[in-house]
């Protein structure tokens, strides 16, 4: 019998949580943007408690995310965030940092801990090194073909997340590079507060390259700094039986920067193809109603694609 992948995507407020688990999610990304990285929402530990309480009722988990590039400050603050994260009940934390794993096998020995390095999650060595120091998880990089990730997911013990819809991250800076646009530009006060902390699309915030000017960037701004996103969208919902037939443990969806109304739209055609191909996986066949109900709500002007997973690595 096939293992049935979780379904997971962050969410930007309660209401919001609610209406994705509904829809079929059973996992649930929050956090806080001084130890999260790119969060759709702001998630205090009390909400995130009240977050924690909603998903159980519902047979859904909750995962704080702690991925964020620490400075010494944030560091020593650490200690309580994570006894507070499992005093909430969270059932798992999403990390990169070492020393974000090495106080939460102090103060919350019993965490689930999930290993995101981003970029640099690519191989199952460094996965499984991570694995022998106390995590449960590697959250593989956007990067990787679907033979690398077919790899990765032979040689490790640990359980293995990849991204299967969504924009991703493909620049990061900690400075914000649009306010500092603006400044350099000598803007007065009323255009600079008409740009918003955290751009998107529709803010119209983006990044066009002179030699592709019909693919459009997003850039996101927040108080990490300044993210500047892919043109098009990832959508492996068609291809979604390949990573069920090797047990593949979760799959993300990447909600940010997307309405409620879309996301919704996506997890539940991504809860029907899993639970059609968990019912049956030798009968299983795609239903093109599926994909058709993503097509209704994707911008025209963002691409389905099916990202790095059928493209050859060179080195």
């Amino acid at each position: 019998m096939a293992t049935k992948p979780e379904l997971l995507i962050d969410a930007a407020s309660l209401a919001d949580m609610e209406r994705l688990i509904t829809a079929g999610a059973n996992a649930i990304v929050v956090g806080e943007s001084r130890y999260g990285m790119r969060l759709p929402g702001e998630f205090d530990l009390a909400m995130i408690a009240e977050a924690v309480n909603l998903a159980h009722s519902r047979g859904a988990n909750v995962y704080a995310a702690v991925n964020n590039v620490m400075d010494n400050a944030t560091v020593d603050s650490l200690p309580g965030y994570i006894r507070g994260l499992a005093e909430a009940g969270v059932h798992g934390i999403i990390f990169g940092d070492p020393a974000v794993l090495m106080i939460a096998r102090t103060e919350a020995p019993d965490m689930k801990l999930h290993w995101n390095a981003e970029m640099t999650s690519t191989n199952y060595a460094t996965a499984n090194y991570w694995g022998r120091r106390g995590a449960t998880r590697v959250i593989l990089a956007r990067e990787l073909n679907m033979d690398q990730v077919l790899d990765v997911k032979a040689n490790t013990e640990m359980e293995v997340q990849v991204q299967v819809h969504g924009l991703t991250n493909i620049y990061h800076s900690k400075r914000p590079l649009v306010h500092n646009y603006f400044d350099h530009q000598a803007k007065d006060s009323e255009v600079l507060q008409d740009v918003p902390i955290n751009g998107t699309i529709e803010n119209g915030l983006y990044l066009v390259e002179t030699e592709r000017p019909d693919e459009r960037y997003p850039i996101y701004e927040d108080a990490n700094g300044t993210h500047i996103m892919s043109s098009d969208d990832l959508c492996m919902i068609e291809n979604l039986h390949e990573l069920m037939e090797v047990n593949m443990d979760s799959f993300r969806i990447e909600g940010l920067l997307k309405s409620i109304a879309y996301n919704e739209a996506v997890v539940r055609a991504y809860r029907a193809v899993i639970d059609a191909y968990y019912a049956d996986p030798e009968g299983y066949a795609f239903n093109e109603e599926w994909l058709d109900s993503i097509r209704e709500l994707q911008d025209p002007a963002r691409e389905l694609s099916y990202g790095f997973f059928y493209k050859e690595q060179v080195y």
